[in-house]
């Protein structure tokens, strides 16, 4: 089964862009979640954190 999906991707034009394509969307999702991350007011933070505990 492996060896009839290999050579049926071999046989794609450009299949080897899909790989790269998912490594840059990858890398850009969690490149802006690591800088919101770090430029998040604490206040911001504080409050959704205290959500789930608020009784309204």
């Amino acid at each position: 089964m492996l060896k009839f999906v290999k050579n049926y991707m071999e046989s794609i034009e450009g299949v080897a862009t899909y790989p790269m394509i998912s490594l840059l969307i990858f890398f850009v999702f969690f490149s802006l979640l690591f800088w919101w991350v770090f430029t998040a007011s604490k206040e911001h933070i504080k409050e959704v954190s205290e959500l789930p505990l608020d009784d309204n």
